[in-house]
């Protein structure tokens, strides 16, 4: 049975990492959920306080880096809320219309549509934002990924150490 469990864990996980192709897909439940699952399945009993403490942490840095990369990638390059929307929705369905690049044909073209839309503005300062939205995007998705990649190894630090 613990082969079982660790295979059920093991497909939370891949499941929290499938959310950097599609994100849509909510990674970092997946994650908690993985660690919820070792408790349940074998125990909880490593786990104090200090470590729900410090899981709890890096889940909010996890939301606080996926806003904040997004927000500061287009407003550093100029752009507006129209901008940032525009990228959030692109994100979402971009890899469902485009799947082999759409991950980041979305974000940098809805930064731009919604740049166009709203202000009507020059088409290269629209561009300019849409690469802002890119490199935002790519910055938050890589510390998402640092992120839960220290939450699974806390797990087994926990447990093994």
């Amino acid at each position: 049975m613990d082969i079982v469990g660790w295979i059920l864990i093991s497909i939370l996980f891949l499941l929290g990492y499938l959310s950097f192709i599609y994100p849509v897909l909510p990674g970092i439940l997946f994650v908690i959920a993985g660690l919820f699952l070792y408790g349940f399945w074998f125990s909880f009993a490593p786990f104090g306080i200090v470590y729900w403490v410090l899981q709890a942490s890096i889940v909010a840095l996890i939301f606080l880096a996926d806003w904040a990369a997004t927000y500061f990638g287009v407003k550093k390059w100029g752009g507006s809320k129209a901008a940032i929307n525009g990228s959030l929705i692109g994100m979402l369905i971009g890899p469902f219309v485009i799947p082999a690049v759409g991950l980041f044909v979305g974000p940098f073209a809805g930064a731009v549509i919604g740049e166009l839309i709203v202000h009507r503005g020059p088409f290269l300062k629209a561009l300019k934002i849409g690469v802002g939205s890119l490199l935002g995007f790519i910055a938050g998705s890589l510390a998402k990924f640092v992120l839960q990649t220290i939450m699974i190894v806390l797990l087994f630090v926990w447990i093994f150490i």
